[in-house]
């Protein structure tokens, strides 16, 4: 049994790098293609289109991953049923279930890889993407409305809201177009702070530069003239709005962990905000790396197909057809999922689920009947 472990996972795992590297090369030219619409612009040079596109290689990796899997399982499994050598190694004692158990080791070890793509590759490699495009356009703007952000804390002078709008991030991660707005426990506005720059030190202390602060006298019947405003070259403002959060609220959902989505869709929870979007997005992220368990029992029973049954390309072509229908209703479930507002990890676990139990139900048709 060592032996016949050995050849199936040499043979799958070649296969399946030959496809990731297939893959990853077309995209690559895809991307760099796009990025050289961007020559001509100040400061954007041909170097700077190459590595560009070189950083979006392992997020393409990581969505391709699973479908490669897929696409290379089904290639390994057909050219043994067409040699015959997956018969010699039925014939030899190799049973359906032992058969789904070896594939199945080997499929956790392609999930193993895709978590760590996901959770340490991916989020390091899309913030450098999206500081150095922010570092070459002169900053990355957040929207017409900027990325809002509400926080909620206890002072001495009673329950405060504050409400944190950022505009725009430059390269070097610095916020620009900074609003803070405070609130009384009675929604009475307080204080208004304006700041051009910022930055969000580790323990959650904003350092504003050429900040102008507004402060509105509390109790009524206050006069107008007592309005206080004061410009500052330098302010601290404490907050608890740490710097994952605000990175979570200004940059791409792609530069964020699993632990991160975590964190940052319980924080929209504790401030009341909408964190649907964020939670499928957390179990989305969380379930995918199964994905390659699951497309590899969908290869397995096309071992159990007979040559005649349509040769190695006709095959291939299935599986492509298979992963990107898988891509497409992922794509899809999270989309209705927040429209219907259905439960976020049953949004997350449909399509696996729905393709698990068609890999399975085939396997069993296979086994039985052919």
């Amino acid at each position: 049994m060592r032996t016949v472990r050995r050849m199936l996972y040499r043979d799958i795992t070649l296969s399946v790098v030959f496809v990731a590297l297939a893959f990853l090369s077309l995209s690559f030219f895809i991307d760099f293609v796009d990025e050289l619409q961007q020559l001509g612009r100040p400061g954007f040079t041909l170097w700077a289109a190459v590595v560009g596109a070189l950083l979006e290689v392992p997020g393409n990796l990581y969505e391709l991953l699973p479908i490669a899997v897929l696409i290379g399982t089904i290639y390994s499994m057909a050219r043994l049923a067409q040699t015959s050598e997956f018969t010699i190694l039925r014939t030899s004692g190799l049973s359906p279930l032992r058969a789904l158990r070896l594939l199945a080791l080997l499929a956790l070890g392609f999930s193993a890889v895709t978590f760590a793509l996901g959770d340490y590759l991916v989020p390091f490699t899309e913030t450098q993407t999206a500081l150095v495009k922010a570092a070459v356009t002169g900053g990355r703007k957040l929207g017409t409305g900027g990325a809002w952000l509400k926080e909620r804390r206890s002072t001495e002078a009673g329950e405060r809201t504050y409400a944190v709008n950022v505009t725009r991030i430059d390269g070097s991660g610095h916020l620009g177009g900074i609003r803070i707005f405070e609130f009384d426990a009675e929604g009475g506005h307080v204080s208004r702070i304006v700041a051009q720059k910022g930055k969000v030190g580790a323990d959650g202390t904003w350092t504003l530069t050429d900040a102008d602060v507004t402060t509105w006298p509390q109790g009524g019947g206050s006069a107008q003239d007592a309005v206080r405003r004061q410009h500052l070259e330098k302010l601290s403002w404490p907050s608890t709005l740490s710097a994952g959060v605000v990175s979570a609220a200004v940059l791409p959902l792609k530069t964020m962990s699993t632990t991160e989505l975590w964190r940052y869709s319980m924080h929209l929870s504790d401030q009341e905000q909408a964190a649907q979007r964020y939670e499928i997005q957390f179990w989305k992220k969380a379930l995918y790396p199964l994905a390659c368990l699951v497309l590899t029992t969908l290869a397995l029973p096309f071992a159990y197909l007979h040559a005649r049954a349509g040769g190695i390309s006709l095959k291939v072509f299935g599986g492509i057809m298979l992963g990107i229908s898988f891509v497409l209703l992922n794509n899809v479930a999270g989309h209705i999922g927040m429209l219907r507002g259905w439960t976020p990890w049953l949004v997350a676990a449909m399509p696996s689920a729905a393709f698990m139990l068609l890999s399975l139900a085939a396997f069993g048709w296979l086994v039985r009947y052919r």
